[in-house]
């Protein structure tokens, strides 16, 4: 890899990304199943029943399948953006539809790897933009469907981050590790005004635990833009759902992907913006 010029590496990068975004498509898909299945487990535990009979299900096994007819994906079948193409976003066995979601995150998650071996080159930054964008990419699609933000994914990313910044990759560990505690404490005490004000939640856990793993990543100096960026989107994208599509106002909006897309921000622009920022005052 430290021989590649810097478009092979671009290419290299979004070709992986291409693959690990079909991958995200099964995290995406199956993460909340099983936590569903564990919790189902737990509660058959504690009340003394044997948990369900159900087939053994992980991010591995069994294979990929067609939820409409059963028909195991093939490897010719499962191939980024060509089989999609190829098949005319149809399933080879039945014909059912196939949501034009798999093409898309294969083509984001492709799209933002290069652009990230564009933007860092060579260096242990690309490594950890890699893994930050793959775990935005499948928070966001996950909070989308089920408004959950899993722990096994918010959990290892806040560690990740301070990890990566003993190195100094985006920030000093002091920033990183203020930014994890900052992050997590300024949602926390939003979520406990909130409630206090009007005795219903908010939000919940898992986007704290998110914006202090963007604090771990990019120090404590970024989660003003985070919370900033992410809450005028929400908030424009609130009032577009309650105006045109006349969605109740007590219908919840996830706010993740919102923290996702800001921790993008960040990682890519975030240093610019703020020292724009700076200038101006």
């Amino acid at each position: 890899m430290a021989a590649l010029d810097p478009t092979t590496l671009v290419a290299a990068c979004a070709l992986f990304g291409l693959l690990i975004g079909s991958f995200l498509n099964v995290v995406i898909h199956r993460l909340p199943l099983m936590m569903e299945r564990d919790w189902r487990a737990q509660c058959a535990e504690l009340e003394g029943r044997p948990p369900p009979a159900q087939e053994p299900l992980s991010l591995l096994r069994p294979r990929s399948r067609c939820p409409g007819c059963g028909h195991a994906i093939g490897a010719r079948e499962n191939i980024p953006l060509v089989s999609y193409l190829l098949q005319k976003g149809r399933c080879k066995g039945c014909g059912a539809a196939i949501s034009p979601r798999y093409p898309l995150v294969e083509a984001l998650t492709g799209l933002l790897f290069g652009y990230a071996a564009w933007h860092y080159g060579m260096s242990l930054a690309t490594a950890g933009a890699l893994l930050f964008i793959a775990a935005m990419i499948a928070l966001t699609f996950v909070d989308l469907d089920t408004q959950l933000l899993p722990d096994d994914i918010t959990l290892p990313l806040l560690w990740a981050g301070l990890l990566l910044n003993l190195q100094g990759a985006f920030a000093t560990l002091p920033d990183a590790v203020i930014g994890a505690v900052a992050g997590y404490l300024a949602l926390w005490l939003v979520y406990w005004a909130f409630k206090l004000a009007t005795g219903k939640e908010g939000m919940g856990y898992g986007d704290f635990k998110l914006l202090a793993a963007i604090g771990a990543w990019f120090g404590w100096q970024m989660l003003p833009l985070v919370i900033l960026a992410s809450s005028l989107v929400g908030a424009a994208v609130g009032i577009a759902l309650i105006v045109l599509a006349r969605r109740g106002r007590s219908v919840p909006i996830p706010f993740g992907p919102y923290l996702a897309a800001a921790g993008i921000i960040a990682l890519f622009w975030g240093k610019p913006i703020n020292q724009a920022y700076l200038g101006l005052i």
